[in-house]
């Protein structure tokens, strides 16, 4: 039995897709559980790239590239979101006595 090239790749994405969306379930539980914010940040951070990877492998799966045009935009947003909430959570620990040293008066 020869397995032309078309379904190893279709097998593989399937396969690919899969687990994808049970590793995003995995993470959301450490989503939801915690127990400190920082564990919450790396998890929605974790959960982006899986989405972006998705996204990949579901344009591959379906022969089209619009959805690498759609996976790109998302992980610049998804950047960007990681990145204004990890400076929330850095301010919002820092003490009022740290901030008026660094020049960040209230």
């Amino acid at each position: 039995m020869i397995i032309d090239g078309q379904a190893i790749v279709h097998l593989a994405s399937r396969l690919t897709l899969a687990l994808l969306i049970v590793s995003v379930a995995l993470v959301f539980i450490r989503l939801v559980r915690g127990p400190q914010s920082a564990d919450r940040v790396v998890s929605l951070d974790l959960i982006t790239v899986m989405i972006v990877a998705f996204l990949g492998a579901y344009a591959v799966h379906e022969q089209d590239t619009s959805f690498l045009d759609v996976a790109i935009a998302y992980a610049l947003i998804a950047f960007l979101g990681t990145v204004a909430l990890a400076r929330y959570l850095l301010r919002s620990r820092s003490r009022p006595e740290d901030r008026s040293a660094m020049g960040r008066e209230e």
